[in-house]
């Protein structure tokens, strides 16, 4: 069974519900997926679902349109554990679903795509272990960056998607369209495709200025030789 959901802005009708005011813009109830691995805006995430908790997460975020959010584990483990609970890294990225098969009865096969990102201000844990908190959302980066070093970064970034390409046509690790002049979408693939620690990952995704992201990944692939 396959299906393919059509991600929609989070309003008053859908779920979680996004508080009007003229402070940032808070999610009052976005159910969160811990795990292993940073999801930056518009980054691609394929993910294996098979906790009940996580289905019914799934199911109900494709029913509402609604994203949920991922955060790197900051201690814990992904699958549900009495006695080590998982907590979450405060600053997380929403995900909507894009598409979604079932494996087998029980397991789901789902693809997402980054959006916006989000300060976790609290959390709660459900019955089930379903983390769900409130967030803030997160402006847009900074563009501050020079652009000797945006070129540099660049030319990496097509080199290493060339070469992506040629061994896996059809099956790069993001998503359509490749924003080239864009200097935030170009500094978050180049994180998410360099071998850096995920604290490190997590680090550079919170950063609120492109320009700086743009210059630590710089000074990365300078000291190893990318360049």
């Amino acid at each position: 069974m396959s299906s393919r959901a059509t991600p929609a802005a989070p309003g008053p009708s859908a779920s979680p519900s996004l508080s009007a005011t003229s402070a940032p813009p808070t999610l009052d109830s976005l159910p969160l997926f811990p795990l292993n691995t940073v999801l930056f805006p518009d980054g691609l995430l394929p993910l294996r679902v098979f906790e009940a908790r996580y289905v019914d997460m799934v199911r109900a975020c494709m029913r509402d349109r609604a994203p949920f959010g991922v955060c790197l584990i900051a201690s814990g483990s992904e699958v549900a554990r009495p006695d080590e609970p998982t907590v979450p890294e405060t600053v997380g990225c929403l995900a909507d679903i894009i598409d979604c098969n079932m494996e087998q009865l029980g397991v789901l096969l789902i693809s997402t795509r980054g959006r916006q990102r989000f300060e976790l201000l609290s959390y709660t844990v459900r019955d089930n272990g379903l983390l769900v908190g409130q967030a803030r959302l997160l402006p847009p980066d900074i563009i501050d960056c020079k652009l000797e070093l945006l070129g540099e970064c660049l030319a990496v970034l097509r080199r290493i998607v060339g070469a992506l390409h040629a061994e896996h046509p059809g099956k790069l690790p993001f998503c359509e369209p490749f924003l080239w002049d864009d200097p935030s979408w170009v500094a978050n693939r180049l994180c998410e495709l360099l071998p850096v620690p995920l604290k490190a990952k997590q680090m550079l995704m919170a950063l609120p200025d492109a320009g700086m992201r743009i210059e630590i990944v710089h000074k990365y692939m300078h000291q190893h030789h990318i360049l």
